[in-house]
């Protein structure tokens, strides 16, 4: 039996919750899984794993293995990667990248990328979906905002800042007049990005005072870019990132309002954009030449920040 095989087998078993998916992902055959994972604990003697037609889980013991064994297959894997790297980064490196951020800031800078690393290729996944490190395979994940929701192993980042502003056309404010106070924003149509929770609440602070508004419009979109539009069209306000809407702000199509409050639709202010990767990937030259890479060409403040008011 090839024990750290095995091992991983079990490993994607536990992470998986299950025989089936665990195959798919390591492209075997269920049997041959099984059979992995049943070899393991006949070598250990003892059961790890509860199996049922519905699911499997962790025995008391198969927790405590699974807690060793991950950290033993992170070591193998960082002690593989330091001896394939040596001083010159090279190979495959997997990054996943939000679209809208990946199209307008990381795809402009992969030439430049392969320029200074021409040993390095880039597998470059476009996805708003909350990526699994594990179970896809990354290298790297950038995610935006607050990152409550990731894993707590990981080994975190801040690459830029995330500012957030409320903003509209001229042509809107040809009509409408420019709110003055975060309440103002009540009686205008107001351009609504469905990717979270209370989406229809907009959160700022101005000086010491706190205002949740709760505001509605003709247009609700999960697409930050389609309401971009929608907003440089006249139709509304929108509430989006410097990110996505500095260019614009840069070149007058649109104007920020409420710049004097600190602005966020979710409970935390201080959110930013942040690279995440696994502990295993800690000094990975790849994972480090692409983060460090992306920082420098970003700049601090970011680039899309300079003179866009």
């Amino acid at each position: 039996m090839d024990q750290f095989a095995a091992m991983r087998a079990f490993v994607k078993v536990v992470e998986t919750e299950g025989f089936s998916e665990a195959s798919r992902q390591m492209q075997m055959a269920v049997s041959s899984v099984t059979r992995q994972v049943t070899a393991l604990e006949e070598m250990l003697n003892t059961q790890l794993l509860n199996r049922s037609t519905r699911s499997v889980t962790l025995t008391a013991q198969g927790r405590k293995y699974y807690d060793q064994a991950v950290r033993i297959l992170q070591d193998l894997e960082e002690a593989n990667q330091g001896v394939i790297e040596q001083d010159v980064p090279h190979g495959l490196l997997k990054v996943s990248v939000p679209i809208a951020f990946g199209r307008l800031h990381i795809a402009p800078i992969v030439s430049d990328f392969f320029v200074q690393y021409p040993q390095l290729k880039l597998d470059l996944r476009l996805s708003d979906g909350l990526s699994n490190l594990v179970e896809e395979d990354l290298d790297v994940v950038i995610r935006i905002g607050n990152l409550d929701r990731s894993g707590g192993n990981l080994i975190m980042r801040k690459i830029a800042s995330h500012a957030r502003l409320v903003c509209g056309s001229a042509a809107y404010f040809e009509r409408h007049s420019k709110p003055q106070h975060p309440e103002d924003l009540a009686e205008h149509n107001c351009l609504l990005f469905a990717y979270f929770m209370g989406y229809d609440i907009w959160k700022f602070k101005r000086d010491t005072e706190f205002y949740d508004v709760k505001v509605s419009g003709s247009l609700i979109s999960s697409n930050s870019e389609v309401l971009r539009q929608v907003c440089l069209d006249g139709t509304g306000l929108i509430l989006m990132p410097t990110w996505l809407i500095g260019e614009d702000l840069r070149k007058g199509n649109l104007q920020a309002v409420l710049t004097d409050c600190q602005v966020s639709p979710q409970t935390s202010i201080d959110m930013g954009i942040y690279t995440l990767h696994l502990p295993s990937r800690r000094n990975s030259l790849r994972v480090k030449a692409f983060i460090d890479f992306i920082i420098k060409r970003f700049g601090n403040p970011p680039y899309w920040e300079e003179t866009m008011l």
